[in-house]
């Protein structure tokens, strides 16, 4: 299976893309509309700014493409700042709106929670929804890793599939038809990460 990684110069690529060879699919690093159309999954990590996000994905012509492809019903993972841009705003953005495909919002991190922000490190997963194809054999209080100033506020609250909280609780893997999304850096997050990841690989 050939899962495209879509590499705009903000993701965490090298680690996506060997997490996913260990998981037993073939990952295709790539920022050509071609490839995304040839590839079963498609995979949008992202560490960075929205608005500097949203611009190179401008520049590559690849916002009609991910549209395109989610409307085709391929299985998609956003990552990060790759689930980020999936919502129609953020806080962070000074003059661009994201991809519009989830509705709602990307929040900031208060200071008054006591919290330092950004929310870096370690971090229990809760209320993981069942049947959740991208946490099956995932346990509640199970830790994954985080690093990230800005969370997604969905309008829909059916499709958060589990929380965390760092002085609020916000949702922190989405699942919406063949949409799917995490907060966290399952790359980074050992054999709790990788299981997440081999679950996406695995998708029908």
């Amino acid at each position: 299976m050939k899962i495209a990684i879509i590499d705009y110069g903000m993701g965490n690529i090298h680690s996506v893309s060997k997490a996913i060879e260990l998981c037993g699919a073939k990952p295709i690093v790539t920022n050509k509309k071609s490839q995304l159309n040839s590839c079963e999954k498609i995979v949008l990590p992202g560490v960075g700014a929205f608005d500097d996000a949203v611009t190179e994905l401008e520049k590559l012509g690849l916002i009609f493409a991910i549209r395109e492809q989610i409307k085709n019903k391929k299985p998609f993972l956003g990552i990060c700042l790759g689930l980020q841009l999936l919502f129609e705003t953020s806080q962070e953005a000074k003059n661009k709106e994201g991809l519009g495909l989830l509705k709602g919002q990307v929040s900031k991190f208060s200071v008054k929670s006591g919290q330092k922000v950004p929310h870096m490190g370690w971090n229990n997963l809760e209320d993981i929804l069942a049947n959740c194809p991208l946490l099956s054999g995932i346990s509640v209080k199970e830790q994954v890793y985080f690093c990230h100033s800005y969370y997604p506020e969905p309008v829909e609250k059916d499709i958060i599939a589990a929380t965390s909280d760092y002085g609020v609780k916000f949702a922190c893997v989405l699942a919406k038809d063949n949409i799917y999304g995490v907060q966290f850096h399952p790359e980074k997050s050992q054999k709790v990460g990788l299981k997440i990841i081999k679950n996406f690989v695995e998708l029908c």
